[in-house]
């Protein structure tokens, strides 16, 4: 007999959200509290940011219990920081979403000081990496757990002016798919989302604002016939892939892109 795929409901699950304070990670927040969840817990650097993070979320649920952690998941002391107090705080540790992202423009690699890259990757790649690593005493102690990190797709597109961007969002994806299959015997999932652009954040407004990266982009945007997404669109999927829909979901790589590109 195939054994049955275990899954909590969203209103059961205490939420982690790395990158939590702003952009799709405020907006997969929202998104979590609408679908019933009540306890949540914000990672960010920006303590101000947090705070209005938290009065957001209130505003729509004055009964969500909701904690701002400041931290820089960049750091594994500091992961492991956050999934310990994040535990303790809620009671439990059911799902982590990451969606942190670096500031970083697109660039041309011979414009690109090679003293720059070891920042670049670890900037864009440690995180997710790390708070996977943080969280999984917990989920496999409840024999339970929901991982999805964002990437981007040009973990999949060959893109000029993101060679190093490229190998970073690579590394995030081809570690979830991995860790999706050392984790499924101890009831955990794991997928990563590969968006391209996104509209009405500040990731989006940085590219624009380069004439490289905003040529470029400008280009890819007339492709998205669909309409180019925005942190809303990926929310959505984020909390579908944690809810019990999505149970048997796990080791995939979701382009959220309006058309751009497939695959």
């Amino acid at each position: 007999m195939t054994k049955q795929a275990f899954q909590k409901e969203i209103n059961e699950c205490a939420v982690v959200i790395v990158g939590g304070t702003s952009g799709v990670g405020l907006a997969t927040a929202l998104q979590f509290v609408e679908a019933g969840a009540n306890r949540i817990v914000l990672v960010g650097r920006n303590v101000d940011r947090g705070n209005s993070a938290i009065a957001t979320l209130r505003a729509v649920n004055s009964e969500v219990s909701v904690l701002f952690i400041s931290a820089d998941a960049n750091q594994p002391l500091e992961a492991e920081r956050v999934a310990a107090e994040a535990h303790k705080a809620m009671g439990g540790l059911d799902i982590l979403v990451s969606t942190t992202s670096a500031a970083y423009v697109p660039k041309l690699l011979f414009n690109t000081d090679i003293s720059e890259i070891p920042n670049i990757l670890n900037q864009q790649a440690l995180a997710p990496l790390l708070m996977s690593r943080a969280v999984l005493p917990y989920m496999r102690e409840q024999k339970f757990g929901v991982i999805t990190n964002v990437a981007s797709d040009a973990a999949k597109v060959p893109t000029p002016g993101e060679t190093i961007l490229g190998a970073a969002m690579a590394a995030i994806t081809l570690f979830s798919r991995t860790l999706a299959i050392e984790a499924k015997r101890d009831g955990i999932r794991v997928n990563s989302i590969t968006p391209s652009l996104i509209d009405g954040t500040n990731v989006y407004d940085r590219v624009m604002d380069d004439p490289f990266s905003a040529k470029l982009f400008s280009n890819a945007a007339k492709l998205a016939h669909l309409g180019v997404a925005d942190p809303e669109d990926l929310a959505s999927m984020i909390v579908f892939l944690s809810g019990p829909g999505a149970k048997r979901v796990t080791g995939q790589t979701i382009s959220v892109n309006g058309g751009i590109s497939a695959g």
